[in-house]
């Protein structure tokens, strides 16, 4: 599999904003082509200025439904929950619909019927299976990506959209799995600062023991800053 295409910007607010501006060149062309959209956003701590770039672009907002690539468990409003920074940051300020914004129901007693609930909701916007128009990825440090990390179970599921992980930094999460990643039309990764270096690396090289190089690298474009990108 040949590398991802890769866009090296010179700080992080610049990998940020060009990152945004792909996935609104997307979300018109959907719209424009379909009707609507259907974007994926990550959680971790890079995508704030993404968000905030994206909410204020002048987009067919109403048209659009936002999904989650992973969620952790825990109580909503905590800052550790995703979707506090989703919902503050793109799609309050965006004025996106509330009934097209699909949390994770991660607040459920039981991970299965959170599990089969997600995937319905899933399969009404973007059929079955699930085709979704953009998917955002992070990269974690050890070469994570959604809520996919090295050794975890989630990672070997192949029949299903949705999986939730073992305990990572305290926490279980929902994930999408990598056959959802890699059916969407398209990827964006927002990977930025020094400490992504080595992970980029192995992505990069196609190093398939991290599963970061386990997604699609066809119709996927990687923005890195300078402080990521691992020089020779």
């Amino acid at each position: 599999m040949n590398p991802p295409t890769i866009r090296v910007l010179p700080d992080s607010g610049e990998a940020a904003r060009t990152c945004a501006d792909t996935i609104a060149g997307v979300i018109e062309r959907r719209v424009s082509a379909a009707g609507r959209a259907a974007v994926a956003f990550s959680g971790g701590n890079s995508p704030g200025p993404m968000f905030d770039h994206l909410a204020g672009l002048d987009l067919p907002w109403s048209r659009v439904h936002v999904f989650q690539v992973d969620e952790r468990f825990v109580p909503q409003g905590m800052a550790d929950r995703n979707l506090t920074a989703l919902q503050n940051r793109l799609t309050g300020p965006a004025g996106i619909p509330s009934d097209h914004v699909h949390p994770m129901p991660v607040d459920s007693d039981s991970p299965h019927r959170a599990l089969v609930a997600y995937t319905a909701e899933l399969m009404g916007v973007c059929g079955n299976p699930p085709v979704l128009d953009c998917v955002h990825l992070g990269l974690g440090d050890d070469g994570h990506t959604a809520s996919l990390f090295p050794g975890d179970p989630a990672l070997d599921v192949s029949g299903a959209p949705l999986a939730v992980s073992g305990v990572h930094h305290g926490h279980r999460r929902m994930t999408m799995t990598l056959v959802v990643l890699n059916r969407s039309r398209s990827r964006v990764w927002l990977v930025v600062g020094g400490t992504k270096t080595e992970a980029l690396g192995r992505m990069m090289r196609g190093d398939r023991s991290i599963p970061a190089s386990l997604v699609e690298t066809e119709h996927s474009v990687v923005f890195c800053d300078r402080a990521a990108w691992p020089t020779p």
